[in-house]
């Protein structure tokens, strides 16, 4: 019999709807009955594309003699991680307290009061692996629950303490409110010191894309290319290095585009195969960059195939928005829709040119597990001189064969899709769309994230309250501090590619929300829970910039740039204070703190706001998008404005250019080269 889980609209919650465990959804409904019958509560987490979520699943959470104790003894709550990122966040960082590690599935064992006393990921259905069985936890639990509740008290207790510990932010001395040249220096080496010189990325297996880390190392080698640098020419060697071997391995689907969330060996072969919108989102973002800086061919197609692959698997038939993921397993299989057995191959495959396979890496015993992942195993020179071929004509080849993988791949069984709408990612998605456009030049990328932001606004705005997800014509769950954070900073894109207003004045509503519902006592940083919500037991400040970037390190650079257009000096001051507070962490431990580390190079590179105000503005912001400057916010005057920057700047008749930097602008000029930069 379905439990209450078949009312909710996750598919993570959906999958569970059918377990004899009685599982409640988030909710103060499954508190309050813990309260009422004193009994633990188990918060289990994960998400829709979790593999071993999958797992434990079917060994423990189907099993009825399993689900009985479980029902008698705890309350039990399920939660989607990607719908409360604010309950993940605060298990999770308790966790990895208790045991210096985390993933997913998380299961945290909770007072009544919401207060975690125990925790762990995975449990086999048995002991092995060095684990206890998932009975024998359980089995533990209950009895120290009754034989010893002050121990169990106790120890929440101290947890409790621990947490809002953590969320303290150190106080900075004034002699340390500082940038130097030397400390991006220092960031560029200790990037490098951990950057995988054979196949690109940053330390070991399990490899994830660090985009943030990459970004910074090609906006470095932007900043200091004309110097002669030599750290700047192994930035960008490593920058393009992790890109490139990215490309060419089974992270990235060669057939269908797209990324996989990351790599379980050394040289991004073997991928943990879900697709998450996000990850996709900030490669797009990255890899636009790097093709204005390099404008090599593969970055365009790659940001093309993306892009396609996204609007094609991820985006809903109905509405403007994009899903969040696609599953990692078919048919109870991880990576079966995307490997080929060599009998697969061969049956397909028979009349194509033999280079093809040599280039796809494709073995008779398989390149993993008896199977094959497709990647760039042999360099495209290499297989024009093996084989003879002229460039035309392996064209011709690789898109006769990718064009017959791919339509036989769509036979197959699809991964399941996680298909609710999470804002934060599409807003994520949508800079990645605007950075695309801008970078390839493709006015059709520009329109998409237009109709897009329209449809976001619309859709989970509902007067001053925002939401979170969105799935069945239903907006819910009230919006944590990503999603501000990251639609501001969407709009802001927007508002500097098109040139259009109304964009900036719905990002300063926004901000004032935020202001309001977010900041934290220190009135710097903000909270990742708004004050409107009341089922978390310590709002957490989130600074780490982990799979995607800390909300508190894009509301810095919102705060920046809104800063300078409204002429906020209090927000200005906010941004620089919040900045000074994570340098420390962001130049020992740039990999971890690595949006704040962009920020902080941008600001010593010389941050500014560019107003291009008169008739023919937005003719010279096409020019100017051209160019690569990241620590320069531009905007496009067309119609005179009351906004605090662009007031009395507008023209009649002419076009003139304002580089302002603090309140102040610089004599106006008459072109972009007059601006001498």
């Amino acid at each position: 019999m379905p439990n209450r889980l078949q009312h909710e609209t996750s598919p993570y919650l959906l999958q569970h709807a059918n377990n004899p465990v009685d599982w409640y959804p988030w909710s103060n409904e499954a508190f309050q009955r813990a309260q009422d019958e004193n009994k633990p509560v188990l918060v289990s987490i994960g998400y829709a594309a979790c593999h071993w979520c999958h797992v434990m699943e079917h060994e423990s959470f189907e099993d009825d003699s399993v689900a009985a104790f479980m029902n008698e003894h705890f309350i039990n709550i399920k939660v989607d991680r990607e719908e409360h990122p604010d309950v993940d966040h605060l298990y999770m960082d308790a966790l990895q307290a208790m045991t210096g590690a985390g993933g997913w599935p998380l299961n945290m064992f909770v007072t009544p009061d919401r207060k975690p006393f125990y925790g762990g990921t995975y449990f086999p259905p048995k002991s092995m692996y060095g684990r206890s069985s998932w009975m024998e936890i359980v089995t533990a639990l209950h009895r120290a629950w009754l034989e010893k509740p002050e121990e169990v008290q106790l120890q929440s207790t101290q947890m409790l303490a621990h947490l809002k510990q953590a969320s303290l932010i150190a106080t900075v001395k004034p002699d340390e409110k500082k940038i130097e040249k030397q400390d991006i220096e220092t960031i560029v080496k200790n990037l490098l010191q951990q950057a995988d010189r054979e196949f690109g990325g940053f330390g070991g297996a399990p490899k994830f894309p660090a985009t943030g880390a990459i970004q910074f190392l090609l906006e470095y080698y932007h900043f200091q290319k004309d110097k002669e640098n030599g750290l700047a020419t192994a930035a960008l060697e490593h920058a393009l290095l992790s890109l490139n071997k990215m490309i060419e391995g089974g992270i990235y689907d060669q057939i269908g585009g797209g990324f996989s969330r990351y790599a379980t060996d050394n040289d991004w072969l073997v991928p943990h195969f879900e697709k998450m919108l996000y990850d996709n989102a900030l490669l797009l973002d990255v890899l636009s960059f790097a093709y204005q800086i390099t404008k090599e061919e593969r970055y365009r197609r790659v940001i093309t195939e993306t892009i396609d692959f996204c609007n094609r698997e991820l985006r809903s038939a109905d509405a403007e928005g994009f899903y969040c993921a696609l599953d990692a397993d078919s048919e109870g299989v991880e990576g079966k829709y995307y490997t080929w057995t060599w009998q697969d191959w061969k049956a397909l495959m028979n009349d194509v040119h033999p280079a093809v396979a040599a280039y796809f890496g494709v073995q008779e015993d398989g390149n993993w597990e008896h199977t094959n992942i497709l990647n760039e195993a042999i360099p495209t020179a290499t297989i024009l001189e093996t084989y003879s071929l002229s460039a035309k004509a392996w064209d011709e080849h690789l898109t006769v064969a990718k064009n017959k993988l791919f339509t036989k791949r769509q036979e197959r069984i699809r991964p399941s899709t996680d298909d609710k709408i999470l804002l934060s990612w599409n807003a994520l998605m949508n800079i990645a769309l605007v950075k695309a456009a801008t970078a390839l030049d493709e006015e059709r990328y520009l329109q998409q994230a237009e109709k897009q932001i329209e449809w976001l606004l619309q859709t989970f705005i509902q007067g001053e309250h925002v939401n979170h997800t969105y799935k069945n014509g239903t907006a819910k769950i009230t919006a944590k501090l990503d999603d501000y954070a990251y639609l501001i900073a969407a709009l802001l894109q927007l508002a500097s590619a098109t040139g259009k207003e109304q964009y900036l004045h719905k990002a300063n509503e926004l901000m004032q929300i935020t202001a309001d519902d977010f900041i934290n006592e220190d009135h710097n940083f903000f909270y990742f829970s708004s004050v409107q919500q009341t089922d978390i037991v310590v709002r957490k400040i989130e600074l780490y910039d982990g799979a995607t970037p800390a909300a508190n390190s894009v509301m810095m650079e919102n705060l920046w740039i809104m800063g300078n257009l409204y002429e906020r000096s209090d927000w200005l001051e906010q941004s620089t204070e919040m900045m000074f507070a994570m340098k420390q962490s962001a130049v020992r431990y740039p990999t971890s703190f690595a949006r704040w580390a962009i920020f902080i190079q941008q600001y010593e590179a010389g941050q500014k706001q560019l107003i291009i105000a008169g008739n023919q503005a937005e003719a010279i912001l096409k020019d100017w998008k051209k160019e690569i400057h990241p620590e320069i916010y531009a905007f496009a005057q067309t119609v005179s404005s009351t906004l605090p920057a662009l007031k009395n700047k507008y023209l009649d008749g002419g076009t003139l250019l304002y580089l302002c930097e603090g309140f102040a602008c610089r004599q106006p000029v008459a072109s972009l080269a007059a601006l001498g930069l």
